[in-house]
């Protein structure tokens, strides 16, 4: 296992510390927590620009500080190899020191609760508790002695937290209530977001199983983890059949189905871009789903 000390010295070929921190924020992926938010807004009857733009900035910082998160601790782990494919990790290679990265994780979600603070004086005192599960599961997702993302639970971290909640608490800050049609969109975010985390666990699988990393994706192999990469897609697509009635024009987003890499996750030995796409298809779901409301 690595300790602190076996970073690599950072060399003249690495990038500039803004830009380091920027790749290890993994700007692509940035579409997981603001989707939610976009969707739970788009359903309000009337919106408050301040409300939506704290909720936003606080959504994305608590991603982003997952983000430096599990660039730490999966280093400290020793699940971050050279053999690693996919996008560079920062600490792993030396860019930025292990201490700097826990520093600007812990600034990251200080920022976070300081967003959150207005909201909570909108919402209650109960949201106190939501906001620190928010950060403490951030933490935990790859953090402590038991982290969720090595148990094979990050699928029950990520879609509460990237669909239900995060839709359906931007709809109440706007409302005081929630409704079943936001409660019924949060789905597909949700959904889309577990597909962009199996698609990262895909890659990684003989990386993450030689660190004891076991996602699910590691304990049951690569057929099971295609296949619940094809029903989380397939299962987002359903949720605009479900609310139709109620909002016709939402149909066209469930063409997502059709850009979906199902090949690709069955079938090609090359899964690097699986995810990128999987950001893609979450991306045009979200326009397409909020112009048809809108």
């Amino acid at each position: 296992m690595p300790s602190l000390k076996s970073a690599n010295p950072i060399s003249n070929a690495s990038p500039s510390a803004l830009k380091a921190f920027l790749l290890a924020s993994r700007p692509k992926t940035w579409i997981a927590s603001v989707s939610p938010v976009l969707i739970g807004a788009s359903l309000t009857p009337r919106l408050d620009g301040t409300i939506f733009l704290l909720t936003l900035l606080f959504s994305l910082f608590i991603q982003i500080g997952t983000n430096f998160a599990n660039d730490y601790f999966d280093f400290i782990k020793g699940a971050d190899t050279a053999k690693r494919q996919g996008p560079k990790r920062a600490t792993q290679q030396g860019w930025i020191s292990p201490q700097s990265m826990w520093i600007a994780c812990l600034v990251v979600f200080g920022s976070a609760v300081l967003f959150a603070i207005p909201l909570m004086m909108i919402a209650g005192i109960w949201s106190f508790f939501l906001a620190a599960l928010c950060v403490a599961f951030g933490i935990l997702y790859t953090g402590g002695p038991k982290p969720l993302g090595y148990l094979g639970l990050g699928e029950l971290f990520v879609f509460p937290f990237f669909g239900p909640i995060a839709a359906c608490g931007t709809y109440f800050l706007q409302t005081g209530t929630v409704s079943m049609s936001v409660l019924i969109a949060s789905l597909a975010p949700g959904f889309l977001s577990c597909a962009i985390l199996v698609a990262n666990n895909l890659r990684d699988e003989e990386n993450d199983i030689a660190a004891g990393k076991m996602t699910l994706v590691a304990r049951f192999g690569r057929t099971f983890g295609a296949i619940e990469y094809t029903l989380c897609v397939v299962f987002a697509a359903c949720v605009p059949l479900w609310m139709m009635n109620s909002y016709p024009k939402v149909l066209f987003a469930s063409s997502i189905v059709l850009l979906a890499p199902f090949k690709t996750v069955f079938s090609s030995s090359d899964l690097i871009p699986v995810l990128p796409k999987t950001a893609r298809l979450l991306i045009l779901y979200t326009l397409i789903f909020c112009i048809s409301v809108w």
